[in-house]
C-alpha cells in the first residue's frame, strides 16, 4: 500500500481501512504467539500500513 493510494480516500473509507488493518495485526500477533506465523515480516508491513493510514487521516483532518 502506498500513501498516494490513500490520499484520495474519504475519512470514512480511511477509518474502515484502519479498523481492518488493526484486526489483521491482532490476528497476526496471535498467530505469532501460537507459533503458526510463517512470514514474520507481515507484522512489520501491517504496522507500516496502519501508520500510513493514520498519516492520511491527519492530512484529511487539516
Amino acid at each position: 500500500m502506498k500513501y498516494s493510494d490513500l490520499a484520495d480516500k474519504t475519512t470514512a473509507e480511511l477509518n474502515a481501512m484502519l479498523k481492518e488493518k488493526k484486526t489483521e495485526l491482532f490476528t497476526l500477533k496471535i498467530k505469532q504467539k501460537m507459533m503458526q506465523l510463517q512470514n514474520t515480516s507481515e507484522l512489520r508491513v501491517a504496522k507500516k500500513d496502519i501508520a500510513k493510514i493514520n498519516t492520511a487521516l491527519t492530512a484529511v483532518a487539516n
